[in-house]
């Protein structure tokens, strides 16, 4: 499983350098750092120094695991999400710190082909970020499948000197101790902006970000940041996005393109997590909704009334839907089951166009599909609904 996984992965890698020889970019391999504006050193390799000039630079380094200071990583016993990508053998058990997509992810991997999987999580729920009710049904769902999840729960040390760990964790009703051959922690994305040259050329960082404007423009003129170095949502299909907003901008600036980029709503991103079953989600949840002052309309239509979901055999989940009562505003959608992740796009596209319960109502979705839940539940939330 493994090594198809990394096979698959170098394809794609391969793909992309395709894509640079066929646009005729070029593809400097070593350490970059900024020495000044517009100056660039690259250390290869072999430790030679080379440096070239640019009007423009965009520093897209990426993110890393975060780590706890109480649960340092050694990749063998205490490993984080990249040794969890490449195992060399299956642990029989694992003990998952926190509860986030990437962790509930390889909790669903591992337990699915027979490690006993034990997830502590700080927040009250799992998949604290998402709407509450998926939470639950995430939840039941890994309770059935046998994954033990502590919440209100927290790791306080690790002990590594046995053959396995040994991991103190503080819950409301003391510490408890979990023994496993492997605990994996995966509590974040930390930036890389560390020796690039930042500081030298005094760009403005917060929290660990590089501050920027809609465009990627940081408060040096020429330098530009995206992806996981910025303050947006830590996703691929974010990064994918600032990078060519940012580079058509530039394009626009130089006069070399007559076509102004539209800044990014990061309010519209959806989010996917590809656990089994799959959470996909976009807009506000319920209770932010509610926070934010809105009076909502609210449907919630469940997977065991889909034929498709029948005919395939999982009818686990449902799609939930939230409204603006007095405008019918699509605030956001919230759905856990299979193949959710393709559906998303649909409330994406639609928030883009200002759509209202009354255009998802007044389109017609083809039978029988997982799609046609979103509709139904929109039916739901208006009393409109006739197939449940």
């Amino acid at each position: 499983m493994i090594k198809r996984s990394r096979g698959v992965a170098n394809n794609m890698s391969k793909g992309i350098q395709f894509l640079m020889k066929k646009n005729k970019i070029d593809v400097i391999m070593g350490y970059g750092k900024i020495s000044s504006k517009g100056i660039i050193d690259v250390t290869a390799a072999d430790g030679q120094v080379s440096t070239y000039e640019c009007a423009h630079t965009i520093i897209a380094t990426g993110g890393r695991g975060r780590t706890l200071p109480n649960i340092p990583i050694d990749g063998t016993k205490i490993i984080g999400y990249r040794e969890a990508m490449v195992l060399p053998t299956q642990p029989k058990t694992m003990i998952v710190v926190g509860s986030g997509a990437i962790r509930v992810e390889f909790a669903y991997f591992y337990n699915s082909i027979g490690t006993k999987v034990t997830i502590v999580e700080f927040m009250p729920r799992i998949v604290p970020v998402e709407d509450e009710d998926i939470s639950k049904e995430l939840e039941k769902s890994f309770k059935k499948q046998g994954i033990t999840i502590m919440t209100n729960a927290s790791v306080e040390s690790v002990d590594t000197t046995g053959t396995g760990v040994k991991a103190t964790v503080k819950t409301d009703k003391g510490n408890i101790v979990l023994e496993a051959d492997i605990l994996l922690s995966a509590v974040g994305v930390v930036s890389n902006i560390e020796n690039i040259g930042l500081e030298a050329l005094g760009v403005i960082t917060d929290k660990g970000k590089v501050v920027v404007d809609s465009f990627g423009q940081t408060n040096i003129p020429g330098i530009y940041a995206i992806g996981d170095v910025s303050p947006g949502q830590a996703l691929a299909h974010v990064a994918s996005k600032e990078a060519i907003v940012c580079a058509e901008n530039i394009a626009y600036m130089e006069k070399k393109s007559t076509h102004k980029p539209e800044a990014i709503d990061y309010g519209n991103v959806p989010g996917c997590t590809y656990c089994s079953p799959e959470i996909a989600s976009v807009g506000m949840t319920e209770k932010a909704a509610r926070e934010a002052g809105y009076e909502l309309k609210i449907g919630k239509f469940p997977f065991v009334a889909s034929g498709k979901a029948a005919a395939a055999g999982n009818t686990e989940g449902f799609v939930k839907v939230i409204y603006d009562a007095k405008y019918g505003e699509w605030l956001g959608t919230h759905m856990i089951g299979m193949n959710v992740t393709d559906m998303i796009a649909e409330t994406v596209l639609g928030r883009k166009l200002e759509t209202t319960y009354k255009e998802v109502l007044n389109s017609i979705h083809p039978h029988p599909t997982l799609s046609e839940a979103v509709k139904e539940a929109t039916a739901m939330a208006y009393g409109e609904a006739t197939d449940i």
